[in-house]
């Protein structure tokens, strides 16, 4: 009897530790689902027109970007830096941007009595916020401000790594912002991985630098902006192209740099071979 009872007691203790590892295994699994980096994905680098040393904007892309940021962005996300007439470069004409500029309001003054009031904009002014101030941005999205656009292409870019950045040194790859951008906008899933909690209120994306879910909504859908050059409307080209119009507006004046630099290395060049000719001209008649 004795025997049977011991048996029974040993029996009992290996089903109390199967059902700990199975429910230890079940926790393991499901923290294994939870990310410990973000971004969880890395964004794929695309081809840009104005990668590389000799790269240039695309002028197209340019106007397309501009008008998905338009009908689009711009309901959340300023450009405080960026000035109406500076949208010349795209394209557009004088006439073309002071139509663009009216279509806005702005706050002007003091008038002569000492108030603010609305006009509206003009070429000079800059590109108005939609919202008044940050805490009003964050009352009507949730909690979360939507960040300004002006430089945005500069400040979301992700870090590669070794020995990535080491090639990036003579590829002259800059392009790490838009490739985000890019990789944001498509990258929104309505699955997340089975065992991830994804808050009340957001969406999972796995290419979102600041966790592994946004309060942003998917923002842009396909046939949702309708491009006056025939160029399909889909979320794949929207996302390339806004992308490219706010790597213009971080860096307008890219093409400029990139043109002066060349100039500089090849005068760089031409010097270091004027300055070992001079040496060998002056130390020729010296004995060694």
């Amino acid at each position: 009897m004795k025997t049977i009872l011991k048996s029974l007691a040993v029996a009992g203790v290996a089903v109390s530790l199967a059902l700990c590892d199975v429910a230890g295994a079940a926790e393991d699994a499901h923290n294994a689902a939870e990310p410990t980096h973000f971004p969880i994905l890395k964004p794929e680098p695309q081809r840009w027109s104005f990668a590389g040393p000799f790269g240039k904007y695309d002028k197209g892309a340019l106007q397309r970007g501009f008008k998905v940021y338009k009908e689009v962005c711009s309901a959340c996300h300023g450009m405080k830096y960026v000035a109406f007439r500076n949208f010349e470069d795209l394209g557009y004409s004088e006439e073309q941007v002071k139509t663009i500029a009216a279509e806005f309001q702005v706050t002007d003054g003091p008038n002569d009595e000492g108030e603010m009031f609305d006009r509206a904009a003009i070429p000079s002014d800059r590109w108005p916020s939609p919202f008044p101030n940050d805490v009003a941005a964050a009352a009507a999205n949730g909690g979360a401000a939507p960040p300004d656009f002006s430089l945005i292409a500069k400040a979301r870019a992700v870090e590669r790594g070794f020995p990535t950045f080491v090639f990036d040194i003579f590829t002259q790859y800059q392009e790490g912002g838009p490739d985000y951008i890019h990789a944001l906008l498509t990258g929104y899933s309505e699955t997340p991985p089975s065992g991830m909690e994804i808050p009340e209120g957001t969406y999972y994306n796995p290419y979102f630098v600041g966790g592994k879910s946004l309060k942003m909504a998917p923002p842009i859908s396909d046939g949702q902006v309708e491009y006056d050059d025939g160029t399909p409307g889909t979320v794949d080209q929207y996302s390339r192209d806004v992308a490219h119009f706010l790597m213009w507006a971080a860096e307008p004046h890219l093409e400029e740099r990139k043109s002066t630099g060349f100039a500089v290395m090849v005068f760089l060049v031409i010097f270091t071979g004027l300055l070992y000719l001079t040496k060998k001209t002056v130390w020729s008649r010296v004995e060694h």
